[in-house]
């Protein structure tokens, strides 16, 4: 490891910038949604106590506040978004609008702001770009200007199989989805059915699918892949991705939240740290706590059913609402007329939670989410059992895995009610398929801790992939 430690010769001048004597540096470019910029920032934080500058490029639209990263070089890239796309919540729409914009020809935004940053003397060589595989533009820019490229998967192994696999499953007729044949099985991709495959119903099959096939040429084009799962949890998947992709590594040193040494958070809201003391108060493993992540959102209907099946279970519950949560509505939802007399001592709600401390806390004892992978490694790795409720990406395979992989949760299906919604929540938190739930979610906990410990996989991933940057 005498390459590691040849990285860590410089430091921060007084202004928090990084100086030219470090080694070694790396460009790092997030897709601007908040659940793949949190696992890129990890990672950059992990490299850069590993000893790596770090400048990260940046779109306008969900701009990060410098502020939080002083150790950091942070240069913005033209994406071109026009605002009524931003406003939208059209994700494909806003993808295709960015990309466009940073493959045109006559702007060359991207290779410009590259050439510009790779001309800077006051930093350090970049030895690679670390990308998402959305940001299409990134290969050819790169390439352009003889930089280097590695790809961060901010999904699962088993999402990036099924990717990998989308060319056979429209050949073999699993795709485009038929209602038909939305629970048949995927025999090739086990435990997945042909419901687990795709973003939604909403969405344009034929857009996704030119989407996935770019997102994949970027990832065979690659000089390496990261993904932020661990090889305890996926073996098979990662398995198999290592067999059929033709790149010089593929690396898996997550939870990249584990490995990130910095409490400051990057997220887009901000996170409400009083309900901790909230938290506080409360009997061990008593709490229920809800979020549908940042994107997802819900029915007016949906969400007074929701309100009353919470009330309805008796358990104390922390339920996060942020503006947006429900459709036709900016800001937070007006509760229906005796909900907060009903759940007065037992529920709060807020607007944004600092999750990850939410999760480890020793009160909450089940976690009714939307199954985005951030949230799903982030329970893992606390041990706390799930609910699952997915709406579009990679949530529904999310699911599956949680349900009939692990065994951690299960999907609640169907029509939101409140009976229903009731009955779910007492599942989860009173019955004995809950507790024995808990029990494995306690034993993947271990299994997180042991990955993460010296000479763990996911340290051996990150020692791996700090001297393979410093190869470059």
């Amino acid at each position: 490891m005498a390459g590691v430690h040849e990285a860590r010769t410089g430091g921060d001048d007084a202004g928090g910038r990084t100086t030219s004597r470090r080694r070694r540096r790396i460009l790092v470019f997030p897709l601007p949604f908040q659940g793949h910029i949190n696992p890129m920032r990890q990672l950059a934080d992990a490299l850069h106590a590993r000893g790596l500058a770090v400048t990260v490029l940046h779109t306008r639209f969900n701009a990060p506040d410098p502020g939080r990263r002083p150790e950091f070089r942070f240069v913005p890239v033209p994406d071109g978004v026009p605002a009524g796309v931003a406003a939208s919540g059209d994700v494909i729409g806003l993808l295709d609008a960015m990309n466009a914009a940073m493959e045109a020809e006559e702007s060359a935004a991207l290779r410009g702001v590259l050439e510009s940053v790779l001309a800077d003397e006051e930093q350090p060589p970049a030895a690679c770009i670390v990308f998402d595989a959305n940001l299409l533009a990134v290969p050819r820019a790169a390439a352009a200007v003889g930089l280097k490229t590695l790809v961060l998967r901010t999904a699962s192994a088993a999402c990036l199989g099924c990717f990998m696999a989308y060319p056979m499953l429209h050949q073999k007729g699993y795709l485009p989805p038929q209602e038909s044949k939305m629970y048949m099985p995927v025999e090739e991709l086990p435990p997945l059915r042909v419901r687990d495959l795709f973003y939604s119903s909403r969405s344009d099959q034929e857009k996704l699918r030119n989407l996935l096939a770019r997102a994949m040429e970027a990832v065979n084009s690659s000089s390496g892949l990261v993904i932020n799962t661990f090889d305890a949890l996926e073996p098979a998947e990662l398995e198999r991705i290592r067999s059929e992709l033709r790149i010089p590594t593929v690396l898996a040193p997550g939870p990249l939240h584990k490995l990130s040494s910095k409490n400051t958070a990057s997220s887009l809201l901000d996170e409400d740290h009083g309900c901790i003391k909230w938290l506080d108060k409360q009997p061990p493993r008593s709490v229920l706590y809800v979020s549908f992540g940042s994107l997802a959102s819900m029915d007016p209907d949906e969400f007074l059913e929701v309100a009353w099946g919470l009330a309805a279970s008796g358990h104390p519950f922390l339920w996060v609402v942020r503006p947006g949560s429900v459709r036709g509505s900016e800001d937070i939802q007006g509760f229906p007329e005796g909900f907060e007399a009903a759940v007065e001592g037992t529920g709060k709600v807020i607007r944004w939670a600092p999750q990850q401390e939410v999760l480890a806390h020793p009160v909450v004892g089940g976690f009714w989410m939307h199954s985005g992978w951030n949230s799903t490694m982030e329970s893992i790795s606390e041990g706390v059992p799930m609910i699952c409720r997915p709406q579009f990406a990679d949530q529904m395979m999310n699911t599956r895995y949680v349900e009939k992989m692990w065994s951690v949760g299960f999907e609640l299906e169907g029509e939101l009610e409140r009976g229903r919604i009731e009955e779910a929540i007492r599942k989860l938190m009173e019955e004995r398929e809950g507790a024995e739930m808990r029990e494995r979610a306690m034993e993947l906990k271990k299994k997180v801790a042991h990955c993460l410990k010296s000479g763990g996989s996911s340290q051996i991933a990150m020692d791996k992939l700090v001297k393979y940057i410093l190869s470059l």
